[in-house]
């Protein structure tokens, strides 16, 4: 009887517990929504943020004391942003972009996260290109975004984006409490058993919440990383040489074959142009007789015909006198 009694007590501190967790989750999260709609104060733009700094890491479990509590995490923390940043660069060599981006990784603080080199042919040649992507302090993201642009002739391609994973955070730690508070009080039974049978099964129970301990703070571990390390993503690609384009030969236009209609067309056309010709010039001829040489010449023309007429008359009445 008291073992179904200590069983049920067991059941029931968890399922209290997990309703807790739940209770305390809703009202963290409400509370950050609360606070999103706050105006915050941003930083002065020469000081880098120091959020992920303000919220500690969560241990792995190992080598900490039975009482651990989560008095050592913030209750309010700043905001913990993930930034990634993507750059595609044209460079004059491959090579030499290659080692000055791994060392800007080195002088930021930051590691290679991963490379690809591969090439690609171009006019018959082969070119090399890569992909690399490093990990910075959030502190030196601008800076070594400023230092990885001067390495391009040109930069292409550039994006960043941030997401806020403070609330995420926030309710991971409020269910990090519930589940150590449920711990705590399972190994209190655990202390309290009498028999191997009910040991094993109160060690089950404290076995799945400490496994749930583990994930939580897992998570808190890599989204705390993630908000101290911001990740860039950088494509080099080289130069490369613009082809000369090739004289493009006019092909010759194909021979008609002969036609009487055409030829008769063709002399229709040159007789036509010829009338043209012709009746452009009379007219012209025209106009120039009568603008021209008409007012110049026709009062002595007129002239002289009546000189000679009134000599004709006068010769032709002196041979009919007697």
């Amino acid at each position: 009887m008291n073992t179904r009694i200590r069983f049920t007590l067991i059941a029931l501190t968890v399922v209290v517990a997990l309703l807790i967790g739940c209770a305390s989750e809703v009202e963290v999260t409400h509370e950050a929504s609360e606070a999103r709609g706050q105006p915050a104060e941003e930083p002065p733009a020469d000081e880098p943020a120091a959020a992920p700094t303000a919220i500690p890491p969560v241990g792995d479990g190992e080598g900490q004391s039975d009482d651990y509590t989560l008095t050592s995490f913030p209750s309010r923390p700043n905001r913990l942003i993930v930034k990634n940043a993507e750059l595609k660069l044209t460079v004059n060599d491959t090579d030499v972009a290659i080692d000055r981006t791994t060392q800007i990784a080195a002088d930021s603080a930051g590691y290679i996260i991963s490379s690809r080199v591969w090439y690609e042919e171009w006019l018959g040649e082969n070119y090399k290109h890569a992909s690399i992507t490093i990990g910075v302090p959030v502190d030196q993201f601008e800076r070594a975004m400023r230092r990885l642009r001067n390495l391009a002739l040109r930069v292409v391609d550039e994006s960043a984006s941030g997401q806020d994973v403070t609330d995420e955070y926030v309710d991971l730690q409020s269910r990090l409490g519930n589940l150590e508070a449920t711990r705590d009080r399972i190994r209190e039974f655990l202390d309290q058993a009498q028999t191997i049978e009910e040991s094993l099964r109160i060690n089950e129970e404290l076995a799945a919440i400490e496994e749930q301990i583990e994930e939580v703070q897992g998570r808190m571990n890599y989204l705390f990383d993630r908000a101290a390390y911001s990740t860039i993503t950088i494509q080099i690609d080289p130069e490369l040489p613009q082809p000369t384009p090739a004289p493009t030969p006019t092909p010759a236009p194909p021979i008609p074959p002969w036609t009487p209609a055409q030829t008769a067309r063709q002399a229709g056309g040159t007789l036509s142009a010829i009338l043209r010709v012709v009746t452009r010039l009379a007219t012209e001829t025209a106009i120039w007789l009568g603008i021209v040489v008409l007012p110049l010449l026709g009062p002595p023309a007129l002239f002289v015909w009546l000189v000679l007429r009134w000599s004709n008359r006068r010769s032709r009445a002196k041979r009919q006198s007697p």
